[in-house]
């Protein structure tokens, strides 16, 4: 077996074996924990070299995508709360948290649009910077911090990583054609990169679950029995949402695939910090679903 078939094969399983690393491997990840915005920012990088300007576009489809994620979170939390406001606060903040800034590399791989999702995790992540503060004082915050610097804290973490890759790949396609060409025709090095990014944060994610008591364990798995619904739901419902626009892919990644480490993030800041299980469970939720995806694609791209 040559190298090129070798990365065919094991492609589809570079998911799986990254998360699993984390598993083993999480009680380290603090050691590497650093690399992960440079990671993404490189991956970023390269996935936006496949962007032309003139493709961005605010459409229909991202707005109806918006409303889903911002009401539906809300929608879930007021469902659940009667019961447990805990498990509502899981289930609203991996409804409520932003599109992954890594969504478009996915989303690029399994064919759908680079251009859509970049422009719509750009919209998802400056609305969560903007209503979080206000939504999540409402479901019960305890943060000190004023609307503003939370605001402002909110888009230091999110928008640099989006930005700063999309304004340097447009850079390049103007001044350094030959480099962003370059680069552009490297795009299986995002997902790489990706496979590396996700070992650490699945390290993080793992590291923060066993700190909790253990008394807290059956409410815990409450939270993330709900969090792997609310997964399902949200790459179903978009992938519904997608077809009507002849995008099924953009709408399942752009709704299903969260940016989860800002959401255990809001979740410690802002919500009862048990809640932040929801979304570090998520993690693993959506990596499953994005593999499967990977490995059938590579199937039906192997036998054409």
């Amino acid at each position: 077996m040559n190298i090129a078939k070798f990365r065919q094969a094991i492609k589809p399983w570079m998911l799986p074996i990254a998360m699993l690393i984390g598993v083993l491997f999480h009680d380290s990840i603090h050691l590497v924990a650093f690399l992960s915005p440079y990671l993404i920012f490189i991956m970023l990088l390269v996935t936006f070299c496949r962007i032309r300007p003139e493709e961005f576009h605010i459409g229909r489809f991202i707005w109806i995508l918006l409303f889903i994620q911002i009401f539906g979170a809300v929608a879930a939390y007021m469902a659940i709360a009667p019961f447990n406001s805990d498990i509502a606060q899981g289930a609203f903040i991996c409804v409520f948290c932003p599109t992954a800034t890594a969504a478009p590399v996915i989303t690029g791989m399994l064919g759908g649009s680079i251009t859509l999702l970049a422009t719509y995790s750009l919209i998802s992540n400056i609305s969560v910077a903007i209503l979080a503060p206000a939504l999540l004082t409402i479901i019960g915050a305890h943060s000190d911090m004023s609307f503003l610097d939370s605001t402002v804290t909110i888009s230091m973490r999110v928008l640099p990583l989006i930005l700063a890759p999309l304004a340097l790949a447009f850079m390049m396609r103007a001044w350094t054609p030959r480099v962003h060409k370059f680069i552009a025709n490297r795009q299986s090095l995002s997902f790489y990169l990706w496979a590396v990014a996700l070992i650490i944060v699945v390290g993080n994610a793992v590291s923060f679950i066993m700190k909790e008591p253990s008394d807290r364990i059956p409410e815990m798995i409450c939270i993330a029995i709900v969090s792997l619904i609310v997964c399902c739901a949200q790459f179903y419902i978009g992938r519904r949402v997608g077809r009507k626009y002849g995008d099924k892919i953009s709408g399942a990644q752009g709704l299903g695939q969260k940016n989860t480490v800002l959401a255990i993030w809001l979740a410690l800041t802002y919500l009862n910090p048990i809640a932040s299980v929801g979304p570090a469970a998520y993690v693993a939720w959506q990596n499953t679903i994005n593999s499967m995806q990977l490995y059938f694609k590579a199937r039906s791209t192997t036998k054409i």
